[in-house]
């Protein structure tokens, strides 16, 4: 009976704390990763039992790791959810998605004034190649250039790279 009271105790600390059991997860930074698979399922906790949040079917996807417990990473996707991964289903490839709103400008230098060498649109992923001050160097599907790093999802202000 004991060792159900302490149980009890400390599953409602952790409830009420708004703690997580998986709280002891290393939390050392986050970074980014990208999508290995055209399916992928974010779950509501690290196993693979657990309810399916959601299913992503964008290979490439970027998501932001939070934290890591056992072969599971904890993730946050660009609308800000939040859920878990098999640690297999994602790559350290870098890559950004373009931000919702009109069209976004591929320059052929990092300076605004540049030539524009084509438009992204809304929701393109590509290949995060590295980034300057304000922009960043990325190679989309039949285009590369830089853009304007405020039209990105998946780094970081300041350096990133």
């Amino acid at each position: 009976m004991r060792f159900k009271t302490s149980v009890c105790i400390v599953v409602l600390a952790l409830v009420f704390s708004g703690g997580s059991p998986y709280a002891s997860a290393e939390e050392t930074g986050s970074y980014f990763a990208s999508l290995k698979s055209g399916e992928v399922n974010m779950r509501e906790s690290p196993s693979a039992n657990s309810k399916i949040k959601w299913v992503y079917r964008r290979k490439g996807l970027p998501m932001e790791v939070l934290a890591s417990f056992e072969v599971w990473r904890r993730v946050r996707d660009m609308d800000g959810e939040i859920g878990w991964v098999h640690v297999a289903l994602l790559s350290r490839d870098r890559t950004v998605v373009v931000e919702p709103g009109k069209d976004t400008p591929v320059r052929r230098r990092e300076e605004a004034a540049s030539d524009i060498v084509a438009e992204a649109k809304p929701g393109a992923i590509g290949k995060l190649m590295g980034c300057g001050k304000l922009a960043c160097q990325v190679k989309f599907n039949g285009a590369a250039g830089w853009v304007e790093r405020a039209r990105l999802w998946g780094v970081r202000d300041g350096a990133d790279f």
